[in-house]
C-alpha cells in the first residue's frame, strides 16, 4: 500500500506539471470554511490555492476534510496537500487493515496539517497552501473538499478540551494514521482512559503534539469483533465509529514531592528501628533484674539437672503404649534427653560431627519409633539430637537462600533493565502495566514510586536479621557459661530458619522492585517467588519449634519451593483455558495434602517397607500390640503392599474411628485437608485467572490455620502469651487486614490487554505520590515483619519451663 501511495504521488506530481504545461489543469483561488464540489478523472484534475497570513508567535493549524462517492479501490481519488515545508497525500476511499487482513474502507477523510513553526519576525508572514485533487479513473469521480483553520489548537494546562475523532478523521497533524502512529514519540492504547507522563528531556523544543488515532477494530484494545464484519471481505464501515474524547494537560509533581516521598518512606521504617532499640533496652533491664534475683539455678551444681519422667506417670491407664519405664527393664537406660545429651560445647562447625554418626543404628531408629509415636509427647522427646548437629542443619537454610537469592536476582535485574531500555527507546508504553495515573518517573525509571515503596521490605528484613543476631549472640554467651536455663529449659534455640526468613523478606523487596520496573506477563514470578518461600519457611519454623529433631532438610524444602514456582509458571501459562492443567493440579494438591498429613500425624515415622514383602515396616507403629497383630495377620510371604496398606487403614481409620490416638493432630489435619480440598474444588470449578495469587492464597491460608492451631493449643496447655508477642499478634492482624484491603484495589492487570488494564488506573492516594498498591507495599512489609516477630517471641514464656514439661502439638 505504501509503494502504491508513493507511485500515485509521483504520477500525480507529473500529471500536475503536465497539466500546467498544457490546458488540462487550472489553479483556483479558494477560501477557508467553504465547501468545494467537483469531479476529476484522467482528463481533469483540480488545484486549489489557499492564501492566509500567519501572525508572529501564533501557531496556525489547518484541517482538510474530503469526501468522495467513489468506492472503486482500483481508481481512488488522490489528494495532495503542499505546504511551504511539507507534502501530505492520501486517497479516498481510505483503506485500513484489521485483524486477519480485513480491510475497512472510509469514504470521508479528515487530516490536520502540520502547523508552521513560529518565526522570529515581528510582522505577519504570507503563507500559501495548495490542494491537488486527481484520479486515474476513466470516468468522473465526484468529491467534496473543505479546508478550515483550527481554533484552540494549542492546549493549555488544567483546561479540558473535548473533541471527536474517527479512524479516518484523526485530530492531530503528525503520524496520525493507524499504520504510522507508532513511528515516533511515546504511545499507548486506551479504551476509556489513559495517561502519559511527558518529560522535558524528551522534548528539547519545549513543545509536543498530542495525537489521537482511532483503531478500526475494538479487538486491538481487547474488545470483540462485530458480528456484521466477521467475514474476510472488504467492508465499508457504516457503524458510525466516532469517539468523543477529552484531553487535559496537567503539570507533573514538583521535585519537592519526590523529596518528601523519599523521606517519608525511609523515616517511616526507621521508626521501627527506634522501637526495636526501645524494646531491646526494656528487655535488657528485665533480664538484668531477673538474673540478679534468680540466685542459684535449681541444679546440683554440676551444670546438669536430675531427669524427671512425667511421661510415664501422666499416661492414662489403658494407654501405656510409648511410656518410658523408669525401672529400667529394657537395659536400665532411660530415654530422657536430659540424661542422654552429650556435653554442651561451643557451636563450631569444625567440631560438629555428622548426624549419621549418631542416629543411623537400628536400635536408635527403633528408639525414634517408640518416642515419636507415644500418645503424649513432650519437647524433651523431640529434642534428643546433639544441639550442634541440629543447629548446623538449620544453618543450611540460611546459606542456601543466600545462594538462591544471588543467582535469582542477577538475571532478574539484567532483564528488567532491558525491558526499561526498550520502553524508553521505542516509546511503546503497552509493554509495561503501570498505574499511569500515578506513575512518577525518575531518570530512566518510568514508575519510581512503585520501586521506592518496596524499601520497607529491605529495611525491615535487615532489622529482623539484627534482632535475630542479637538473640543468637545472647544465646551463645549463655551456652559458653553453661547456663542451665539455656541448656535444659524452654524451646531449643535454632536461628537458621529465622536468618533465612530475614533474607527472604529483603529479597522480596528487591525482586518486587525489579518486577515494578516493568510489570507484565513475562516477569510476574519475580514478585511472588519469595512470597511462596516466606510462607513455606514460616510454616517450617512453626513446626520446628516443637519438633526440632524431625523438621525437613533445607535441600528438600527448597526443592519443594522450586516445584511450587514451576507450578505457578505453568498455571499462568496454561491455567486460563486448559482444563487438563486444573485437573492435574487439583490431583497433585489433594495427594500432597494427604501425604503431608500422614507424615505429620505419625511424626515422620510413616513408611511402608517394600523390601520385605512379608512384613509391615517397623516405622509404622501405632502401638506394639497393633503391630504384633498386624504381623501375625500379614506374615505370609505372598502378602502385597496393597494388603498391608489396607491393614493400616483398618487399624488407624476403623478401629480408632471413635477416637484417634492423636486427637489434637487429627483435628488440625482434618480441618487443614478440608480447607485444601475446598481450594482444589474451587480452582477446578472456577479456574481463577490470577493463578499466582490463587496459589499464594493456599500457602497463606495454611500458614494462618497452623498458626491459629498453635496459639489455641498453647493456651489449652496453660501456657501464657507475654505482652510482646500479644502485641505482635494484634499488630499482625490489624496491619494484614489493612494491607489486604489495598491489595485488592486492582489498579492494573497484565492478564488483560494494556488498554483494558488502564481502565483500572486510579490517581495517587498518599502524598500525591503513592497509589493504593504502594500503600500495600508499605503495609505488607510491616505485616510480614510483625508476623516474623510473632514466630520469634511466641514461646518466650517457656524460657523457664523444663523441656520435659513442655507438650508437643
Amino acid at each position: 500500500m505504501r509503494k502504491g501511495a508513493w507511485a500515485g504521488l509521483l504520477l500525480l506530481l507529473l500529471a500536475l506539471d503536465g497539466g500546467r504545461a498544457g490546458d488540462g489543469g487550472r489553479e483556483s483561488p479558494a477560501e477557508f470554511d467553504r465547501l468545494y464540489a467537483g469531479a476529476v478523472g484522467r482528463a481533469a484534475e483540480q488545484l486549489y490555492a489557499f492564501n492566509y497570513s500567519a501572525l508572529p508567535g501564533q501557531v496556525d493549524a489547518i484541517r482538510v476534510n474530503v469526501k468522495s462517492d467513489s468506492e472503486d479501490l482500483q481508481y481512488p481519488v488522490l489528494f495532495v496537500v503542499r505546504q511551504q515545508k511539507g507534502v501530505l497525500s492520501w486517497q479516498v476511499p481510505l483503506v485500513f487493515r484489521g485483524l486477519y487482513q480485513r480491510s475497512y474502507n472510509y469514504a470521508e477523510v479528515s487530516r490536520t496539517l502540520c502547523p508552521s513553526e513560529p518565526t522570529a519576525e515581528n510582522r505577519p508572514s504570507e503563507q500559501i497552501l495548495y490542494v491537488d485533487v486527481a484520479s486515474m479513473a476513466p470516468y468522473n469521480a465526484h468529491y467534496v473538499l473543505q479546508v478550515t483553520r483550527i481554533k484552540n489548537f494549542q492546549l493549555g494546562t488544567n483546561n479540558a478540551f473535548t473533541f471527536s475523532a474517527s479512524p479516518s478523521q484523526p485530530q492531530c497533524p503528525v503520524y496520525d494514521l493507524d499504520h504510522n502512529v507508532e513511528f515516533n514519540g511515546v504511545y499507548q492504547s486506551m479504551t476509556k482512559q489513559a495517561a502519559i507522563t511527558v518529560q522535558k528531556k524528551d522534548f528539547q523544543g519545549k513543545q509536543f503534539f498530542v495525537v489521537f488515532v482511532i483503531k478500526p477494530e475494538d479487538y486491538a484494545c481487547g474488545g470483540s469483533m462485530p458480528s456484521s464484519i466477521k467475514g474476510k471481505a472488504n467492508h465499508t464501515w457504516n457503524l458510525q465509529r466516532m469517539k468523543t474524547l477529552e484531553v487535559t494537560i496537567v503539570p507533573s509533581v514538583k521535585g519537592s514531592v519526590y523529596v518528601h516521598a523519599i523521606l517519608f518512606s525511609f523515616l517511616s521504617f526507621f521508626s521501627f528501628y527506634l522501637g526495636a532499640l526501645l524494646v531491646a533496652f526494656v528487655q535488657y533491664c528485665r533480664i538484668y533484674r531477673t538474673t540478679s534475683t534468680r540466685g542459684h539455678s535449681p541444679d546440683d551444681g554440676s551444670g546438669t539437672v536430675a531427669a524427671s519422667h512425667p511421661i510415664a506417670t501422666s499416661t492414662p491407664e489403658g494407654s501405656s503404649y510409648g511410656a518410658i519405664d523408669e525401672s529400667g527393664s529394657s537395659g536400665g537406660q532411660q530415654l530422657s534427653s536430659l540424661d542422654r545429651r552429650p556435653p554442651c560445647d561451643l557451636d563450631t562447625d569444625s567440631s560438629v560431627e555428622e548426624e549419621s554418626d549418631f542416629d543411623t543404628m537400628p536400635e536408635i531408629e527403633s528408639d525414634k519409633n517408640v518416642i515419636r509415636t507415644k500418645m503424649f509427647l513432650y519437647l524433651s522427646d523431640l529434642s534428643r539430637k546433639d544441639r550442634r548437629i541440629v543447629s548446623k542443619k538449620y544453618k543450611i537454610y540460611f546459606w542456601n537462600i543466600i545462594t538462591i537469592a544471588v543467582f535469582y536476582a542477577l538475571p532478574v535485574i539484567q532483564l528488567v533493565i532491558t525491558y526499561q531500555t526498550v520502553v524508553n527507546v521505542t516509546g511503546n508504553q503497552d509493554i509495561c502495566y503501570y498505574n499511569f495515573l500515578c506513575a512518577h518517573p525518575l531518570g530512566v525509571l518510568s514508575a519510581f514510586n512503585n520501586i521506592l515503596s518496596n524499601v520497607g521490605h529491605f529495611l525491615l528484613g535487615f532489622l529482623f536479621l539484627l534482632i535475630v543476631l542479637r538473640r543468637d549472640i545472647l544465646h551463645r554467651r549463655s551456652l559458653e557459661t553453661k547456663d542451665i536455663y539455656t541448656m535444659d529449659y524452654g524451646i531449643p534455640k535454632h536461628f537458621g530458619l529465622f536468618y533465612a526468613m530475614g533474607i527472604a523478606l529483603m529479597m522480596e523487596g528487591v525482586l518486587s522492585a525489579c518486577y515494578h520496573v516493568c510489570p507484565n506477563y513475562s516477569n510476574f514470578q519475580f514478585d511472588t517467588s519469595f512470597m511462596y518461600m516466606i510462607a513455606g519457611l514460616c510454616m517450617l519454623k512453626l513446626y520446628q519449634t516443637r519438633h526440632p529433631d524431625i523438621n525437613a532438610s533445607a535441600y528438600s524444602a527448597y526443592a519443594s519451593f522450586a516445584v511450587v514456582i514451576c507450578l505457578a509458571v505453568l498455571g499462568v501459562v496454561f491455567g486460563k483455558s486448559s482444563v487438563w492443567f486444573w485437573v492435574l493440579f487439583s490431583v497433585i494438591h489433594v495427594v500432597a495434602s494427604l501425604g503431608l498429613s500422614t507424615q505429620i500425624y505419625y511424626m515422620g515415622r510413616f513408611k511402608i517397607d517394600v523390601s520385605d514383602p512379608g512384613a509391615i515396616s517397623p516405622y509404622l507403629i501405632v502401638s506394639f500390640d497393633l503391630l504384633q497383630e498386624a504381623k501375625s495377620i500379614m506374615g505370609f510371604s505372598d502378602t502385597g503392599i496393597f494388603r498391608r496398606a489396607m491393614m493400616v487403614l483398618y487399624t488407624d481409620c476403623i478401629q480408632q474411628c471413635s477416637r484417634p490416638m492423636y486427637m489434637d493432630r487429627m483435628v488440625l489435619l482434618v480441618v487443614g485437608n478440608l480447607v485444601n480440598w475446598s481450594f482444589a474444588i474451587f480452582g477446578l470449578v472456577y479456574r481463577p485467572k490470577d493463578f499466582a495469587s490463587y496459589l499464594l492464597g493456599i500457602f497463606i491460608c495454611n500458614l494462618l490455620l497452623y498458626l491459629a492451631f498453635y496459639v489455641i493449643m498453647k493456651l489449652r496447655s496453660s501456657e501464657r502469651l507475654l505482652p510482646l508477642p500479644l502485641f505482635c499478634i494484634v499488630a499482625t492482624a490489624v496491619v494484614w487486614a489493612a494491607a489486604l484491603y489495598f491489595f485488592f484495589q486492582n489498579l492494573s492487570s497484565w492478564e488483560e490487554t494494556p488498554a483494558e488494564s488502564r481502565e483500572k488506573n486510579r490517581p495517587c492516594l498518599l502524598l500525591g505520590f503513592f497509589d493504593d498498591h504502594d500503600v500495600w507495599h508499605f503495609l505488607s512489609a510491616a505485616a510480614l515483619f510483625f508476623s516474623f516477630l510473632v514466630l520469634l517471641t511466641l514461646d518466650d514464656d517457656l524460657d523457664s519451663v523444663r523441656r520435659d514439661k513442655i507438650p508437643v502439638f
